[in-house]
């Protein structure tokens, strides 16, 4: 008779996977939920894995499609890296919509990107991993004349460029904290007072 699993007696294999999987699926959150502060740290270890790809396709000197394929991802990463979160042209001037300022009078509101940093970062890693494994099957080597493949994505990489600028400057937003006035204000440390009188 078997286990229809209220008992204590052996679990079906498949449910031990399942376990297993969780088991996994937790020390992998937990390990990235670590890794959120070290951004340094994270992009470090993205450009190890980035290297390690470039070498990989230039020692085979193949698998351009898989590049050309991962490039066009990473430019659609990039695009909601340096997008606000609310798109200003097609936001309706509405007063629960946060939108950005734009005169100076306006109320300050911080950046918020469409695609956070770690996110961008997590997507970004995971495409170069998954490229690197695909470079290890000779079905996805497909014989192409790279050149053309690296001058298209360089035009499509250029024109997406100069559109999202173009909305930068329209909307007077920077996506980056650099250049960007600072309220650092040190606070004077509090005063100890003894209230006990001798």
């Amino acid at each position: 008779m078997m286990d229809t699993g209220g008992g204590g007696g052996a679990s079906s294999p498949t449910a031990t996977m399942s376990r297993w999987k969780f088991a996994a699926w937790r020390q992998f959150q937990h390990l990235l939920d670590k890794s959120t502060p070290h951004v340094g740290r994270r992009w470090l270890g993205f450009a190890a894995v980035a290297l390690l790809y470039a070498l990989r396709v230039y020692l085979v000197q193949g698998f351009y499609v898989v590049s050309y394929g991962l490039g066009i991802y990473i430019l659609n990463l990039l695009i909601g890296f340096l997008s606000p979160q609310v798109d200003p042209e097609t936001v309706i001037l509405d007063a629960d919509v946060p939108t950005l300022p734009s005169t100076a009078s306006d109320e300050f509101r911080p950046f918020v990107r469409r695609l956070p940093e770690f996110k961008f970062w997590y997507s970004i890693t995971k495409a170069f991993c998954i490229a690197f494994v695909m470079t290890f099957f000779s079905a996805f080597d497909v014989p192409v004349f790279w050149p053309i493949l690296l001058f298209y994505w360089v035009v499509l990489f250029s024109l997406t460029m100069r559109r999202q600028i173009s909305h930068m400057i329209k909307y007077k937003y920077l996506p980056f904290s650099s250049g960007k006035q600072r309220y650092d204000v040190k606070r004077a440390p509090p005063e100890i007072t003894s209230l006990s009188e001798d």
